[in-house]
C-alpha cells in the first residue's frame, strides 16, 4: 500500500521546484537539481520530519497530510538527501536545522523571483482567460479583509505560512491590476471571478446539503486551498511543460491575493 505521506500534490512539487532555483537547499552544496542533459531530474524530495516511523526525525503527532505538505519538505541533491536521512546522522541534522536550511534557501530564490513582473502577468493572463466551470457565482467584496481574523475564522493551519509569505505582494499585484485597467483590460475582474468559481466548485466537494457549511469548511480549509492551487497549476498555458517552472511563484501570489480579497474561503461574520 502506498504511503500517503509520499503522495505529493502537483502544486507542492511545482512550488518546491520553483523555490529551489535548480539548486540543492544544502547551505554548502552547489549541486544542480537537473542533470547536465537539461532534462533528467536528480533532485530528491526529503521529509524534514519522516514519512514513516522507521525514518529520521519522525513525529508521531503529525498527520500524513502534514507530512506530505510543502511545509515539511525540502528539495536536496541525492548526496545531501542520503546524508541527512542516514539514521546514524539524525542528531547532526535535527528538524530546526533543516527548517533553517529551507527558509534561507527559499529567501534567496524568492529575492530573484520577486522582481520578475512577467511571472505575475503570465499567471493573471492564463487564469483570467481560463474556462472554469463551477458553482453559482456570488457578488463579493474585492477589498482585503483582516487576514489574521479570516485565517482563524476558516481554521487555516497548514497553509498559513503560504499566506503569510505571499500577502506582502498585495500592493505589487494591485499596481499591476491598475496598470492593466489603464489599458482598458478587464483581467482583474475576470481573474477574480474565475477564482471564485473554482472555490465554489471545490467547496461543493466537501459540503453536502445536510452539513453545517462553515464547520465543513473549517474542517477542510487546507484541503480546499490545496485543491484550488492544483487546479490553477493545471490551467491551460500554465501546465507543466508549457511554461517555465517559476510560474508557480506567480500562481501563489495571485491565489493568496484572491484569499485576501475574499474570493477563497469565507469572510468572517460581522459581530
Amino acid at each position: 500500500m502506498t504511503n500517503k505521506a509520499r503522495q505529493y500534490k502537483p502544486s507542492t512539487v511545482r512550488r518546491l521546484d520553483t523555490l529551489s532555483g535548480n539548486e540543492c537547499s544544502g547551505p554548502d552544496c552547489e549541486k544542480a537539481l537537473v542533470a547536465k542533459d537539461g532534462v533528467s531530474i536528480i533532485s530528491k524530495i526529503c521529509h524534514i520530519e519522516a514519512a514513516s516511523s522507521d525514518g529520521p526525525r519522525y513525529n508521531p503527532q503529525m498527520s500524513d497530510d502534514e507530512r506530505r505538505h510543502f511545509n515539511n519538505l525540502i528539495l536536496l541533491c541525492d548526496e545531501c538527501h542520503t546524508i541527512i536521512d542516514n539514521i546514524e546522522n539524525e542528531a547532526l541534522y535535527p528538524v530546526d536545522l533543516l527548517q533553517e536550511w529551507k527558509a534561507n534557501h527559499h529567501s534567496k530564490i524568492t529575492q530573484r523571483l520577486q522582481a520578475r513582473k512577467s511571472l505575475l502577468k503570465l499567471a493573471i493572463d492564463a487564469i483570467a482567460d481560463g474556462n472554469f466551470e463551477g458553482g453559482n457565482e456570488e457578488e463579493e467584496s474585492t477589498s482585503p479583509y483582516q487576514i489574521d481574523k479570516k485565517i482563524k475564522y476558516n481554521a487555516v493551519v497548514r497553509n498559513r505560512p503560504l499566506i503569510d509569505e505571499y500577502k506582502v505582494y498585495y500592493n505589487q499585484l494591485s499596481s499591476l491590476y491598475d496598470e492593466l485597467e489603464s489599458y482598458g483590460s478587464f483581467k482583474k475582474d475576470k481573474l477574480l471571478r474565475n477564482i471564485r468559481r473554482i472555490y465554489l466548485k471545490v467547496k461543493g466537494n466537501y459540503i453536502s446539503s445536510s452539513d453545517n457549511e462553515i464547520e465543513s469548511i473549517k474542517d477542510n480549509a487546507d484541503n480546499i486551498i490545496e485543491d484550488i492551487e492544483d487546479i490553477l497549476i493545471n490551467t491551460d498555458g500554465l501546465a507543466a511543460g508549457n511554461c517555465d517552472e517559476d510560474i508557480s511563484f506567480g500562481i501563489s501570489v495571485v491565489m493568496v491575493d484572491a484569499f485576501m480579497r475574499c474570493k477563497i474561503l469565507e469572510e468572517p461574520l460581522v459581530q
